[in-house]
């Protein structure tokens, strides 16, 4: 088991839910279906992203190459991409005079290094056998 990605997966993934029971109660009332839509968003890809990386993380061992930066990867991908999207949806409603413009690339980048990562890890899984 790695440890420290097992931790942070297993850290995002409640907080995932916590950003789930946050947008479908307390935000439902105040944000704009469109901006609630992109905010789930956000909260799905958390959740799909860290339960992977929970899972490949619990079985560190099992595969005959190393996915510590992998799993890095993915988590920092999955950070990039959905704490954008929140940064983005959350500013704009209550703080519209805060220059949250940066935060635009950031979503897609978040989403090339999440693609990538996982893109990388089904190839070394091709490469090494075990697929």
């Amino acid at each position: 088991m790695e440890k420290q990605s097992t931790f942070f997966a297993g850290l995002f993934l409640m907080l995932s839910i916590v950003f789930g029971a946050f947008g479908a109660h307390a935000l439902k009332a105040v944000l704009p279906t469109d901006q609630l839509q992109t905010f789930e968003v956000g909260v799905r890809y958390q959740g799909f992203l860290s339960m992977g990386v929970f899972i490949l993380a619990l079985n560190y061992n099992r595969f005959g190459f190393e996915i510590k930066r992998l799993l890095w990867s993915m988590l920092i991908g999955m950070f990039l991409f959905s704490f954008s999207i929140y940064g983005l949806v959350l500013c704009k409603q209550f703080l519209p005079e805060f220059p949250f413009g940066f935060l635009g690339p950031v979503t897609p980048l978040g989403g090339a290094i999440s693609i990538i990562s996982w893109c990388v890890f089904l190839f070394r899984l091709l490469k090494y056998g075990q697929a």
